[in-house]
């Protein structure tokens, strides 16, 4: 399993096309129901700064975001929309209750 946490932040003027486009991701997902993904997104306090997490559980260790057809549009012009770009690391769990 991978486990992944990506953070960012976006420019004031485009906080809200950025908040359309992950709806949109998880919009897909309801329908696609694709297996072997966890996903997550959370905006902080400050309405500018995101971060994603996912837990990719496939057999060959493929993310299924990248099947659909919204998570490319979301991630075309992230950098565009950003005021600090993207940042992922991978995550390991060292405990946890009742998140997963």
């Amino acid at each position: 399993m991978k486990r992944v946490m990506v953070r960012y932040k976006v420019k004031a003027d485009r906080a809200e096309e950025n908040k359309q486009l992950i709806n949109s991701v998880f919009e897909e997902l309801k329908t696609k129901q694709p297996t072997g993904l966890r996903y997550a997104s959370f905006v902080m306090p400050d309405g500018l700064s995101f971060v994603h997490i996912a837990f990719i559980e496939t057999p060959d260790a493929k993310n299924p975001l990248t099947t659909t057809d919204a998570f490319p549009l979301f991630t075309k012009d992230i950098k565009d929309r950003c005021e600090e770009l993207p940042v992922a690391v991978d995550i390991s769990e060292v405990g946890s209750y009742q998140l997963f």
